[in-house]
């Protein structure tokens, strides 16, 4: 087709001038064009083709080992005034960053081709959707993003001469982490990532469109972009209640979104679909009330701890047309990594692309892994098992709640309901995760992440709290908001809570307290579940055990709330009255009591 956007066409030829390829490929997302773009990197070494009759469809690939996951200090909002991109996130001036950036891009993809990707964010045509178009030298990416994303010819149409879109411009350019930047500039409508091959720094639709700079379009829009997984719970009588949820690293989000009920509920008729894992995109309908897309069209899960017990239908997903990035690659070109199924392999090459053989340590005695802790896959969420008959829904699901959680050894309950939207806001803003040992920091070291956002909030946070509780002064059916804890431990450091698939028994209850049928307690920080409102058939739970995962102390509580204190003093003046307001509410509460 004729490329008639006059401003796309000038922003390519432009970028292309100060890039530097050898030639410009427009994307057109062909069948076609995937197997010739695949040729071309195997022949140069960016990919691998695995074993095609074991893993149809898959293809591997490695990055540079100083380039294997999100660099958050290396990552701006670049907007006119500091005080917009508020105290959460590295900020530097627009004509600062275009300029240090400018140095890099300069002939960076000289003996190169320059991809035009042009991308949708949500289905083609949808009100929620937003376009993109990514430049780049790295076959990786376009291959990422054809699963990730529709692009291609589709999207060019709806462009059509003269739509808007996301200016993203990537070059692995000398992959020099002293050159390496990804700068966000929500004034401009636009990404530059240079300097990088990892995903999560230049799939530049996944965290820097859909979530860094869609947060401040869903600002000034009226919409909310939220770093949440969506999924159905089917109830025996077939209606379908969809939750959106927010988790921290390493709280088991992906392993949420594609849950296998327990046996004791699987015979009640209980069914799970998942929506997304990652993303939600919510705007207020003509119902009054909130509704859900997830504007991916894939998964981009770390496979570390993945297995048939942990996430089963991620396992299955992951079988066939799948991009795995730095995990180990066996003898049989099938691959492997730490948590995996399948016994240990006696060798393989590891995500460095040495020679790998279990035991091996380094020069400080520590065990060598044969995928990176951070290693992924990429693959469709069409092939998930769960996957919804809604994923392409125009517009997409309606929210009955809100679920946020961490990892809290002893303070959260299991699972607790707000009062309203406003103190929900405040349990979001408050969410909190103790470090694991797997985890850079002192181990048990409290992180505070509001909503799950704090490295992918695009303007101040304290603004971004404000346009949350806008939100829900807006609404006529505002959803419920929760908070779960599945990590609650007792005084010898185990789990009180299996979790897992058990986790629908919570799901459950929140799913009935939308529909005002399950009984819950009022305590200070919110409604919790009565000791028979939790079905527990087939779970052998330990005596004391669920007493104990719904307690609430209040000298616990007493440090947890001078902790939110002093958290919400980081914002200054931006944050809203509301949050301070809840939080001396909370205490009164508590003495009341």
């Amino acid at each position: 087709m004729r490329f008639t956007h006059v401003r796309l066409n000038e922003w390519v030829k432009k970028m292309a001038e100060m890039c530097g390829p050898d030639r410009v490929v427009w994307v057109d997302g062909s069948e076609e064009e995937k197997i010739r773009l695949e040729k071309e990197a195997f022949a140069t070494g960016e990919l691998l083709q695995l074993n095609q009759k074991k893993m149809p469809g898959c293809v591997y690939h490695r990055t540079a080992p100083n380039d294997v996951a999100r660099t958050e200090h290396l990552t701006y909002i670049c907007t006119s005034r500091k005080a917009d991109a508020g105290p959460t996130n590295n900020w530097m001036p627009p004509k600062t960053a275009y300029a240090k950036a400018r140095t890099i891009f300069k002939n960076a993809m000289k003996g190169r081709t320059m991809y035009v990707i042009p991308f949708s964010m949500g289905p083609v045509g949808s009100p929620f959707s937003k376009i993109g178009v990514e430049l780049t030298d790295s076959i990786y990416v376009v291959l990422n993003m054809r699963i990730m994303t529709t692009i291609g010819t589709p999207v060019l149409k709806k462009l059509g001469d003269e739509g808007s879109f996301t200016k993203c411009l990537h070059s692995k350019a000398d992959l020099d982490i002293n050159r390496r930047l990804i700068l966000h500039f929500p004034e401009d409508n636009t990404i530059w990532s240079v300097g990088s091959g990892y995903g999560g720094n230049v799939l530049l639709g996944k965290k820097c469109l859909s979530l860094r700079i869609a947060s401040y379009l869903g600002s000034q829009e009226g919409w909310m972009a939220e770093h949440m997984l969506i999924m159905g719970v089917e109830k025996p009588n077939g209606h379908i209640v969809y939750l959106a949820a927010a988790f921290p690293s390493a709280c088991g989000k992906t392993n949420l979104a594609m849950l296998v009920p327990p046996k004791g509920l699987a015979k009640k008729g209980y069914k799970i679909w998942t929506v997304g894992d990652d993303i939600a995109w919510m705007r207020i309908d003509t119902d009054g009330g909130l509704w859900a897309i997830n504007p991916e069209t894939g998964f981009f899960g770390v496979a570390p701890g993945t297995n048939s017990k942990t996430n089963p239908n991620a396992v299955i997903t992951s079988r066939t047309n799948t991009i795995f990035t730095n995990v180990l690659l066996k003898p049989d070109k099938t691959v492997w990594w730490e948590g995996g199924d399948g016994p240990i392999p006696s060798r393989g090459t590891d995500w460095r692309g040495r020679p790998w053989k279990p035991g091996l340590t380094d020069e400080n005695g520590e065990i060598i892994k044969g995928a990176h802790p951070n290693s992924r896959f990429t693959a469709p969420i069409g092939q998930c098992p769960t996957a919804s008959f809604r994923l392409q829904h125009h517009h997409g699901v309606p929210i009955s709640a809100i679920i946020f959680g961490g990892r809290r050894a002893h303070v959260a309950p299991l699972v607790y309901e707000s009062f309203n939207w406003q103190h929900g806001v405040y349990v979001g803003a408050t969410m909190a995760s103790e470090r694991t040992a797997a985890q850079y920091g002192a181990e048990g070291e409290v992180r505070r992440d509001p909503m799950a956002m704090l490295p992918f909030c695009g303007y101040n946070m304290g603004d971004y709290f404000r346009h949350w509780l806008k939100m829900g002064r807006t609404m006529d059916k505002p959803p419920k908001i929760f908070n779960v804890n599945w990590f609650r431990t007792d005084n010898d450091g185990k789990f009180l809570w299996p979790g897992y698939g058990e986790n629908l028994r919570v799901l459950e209850w929140i799913a009935d307290r939308c529909e005002n049928t399950a009984e819950a307690h009022k305590t200070p920080i919110g409604y919790i579940p009565t000791n028979r409102s939790l079905d527990l058939t087939g779970l052998k739970l330990p005596n004391g055990n669920l007493e104990k995962l719904l307690a609430i102390d209040k000298d616990v509580w007493e440090k947890e709330m001078n902790a939110h204190e002093e958290f919400f003093a980081t914002f200054g003046k931006s944050l809203p009255a509301e949050l301070k307001h809840e939080l001396n509410s909370q205490r009164a509460r508590f003495k009341k009591a």
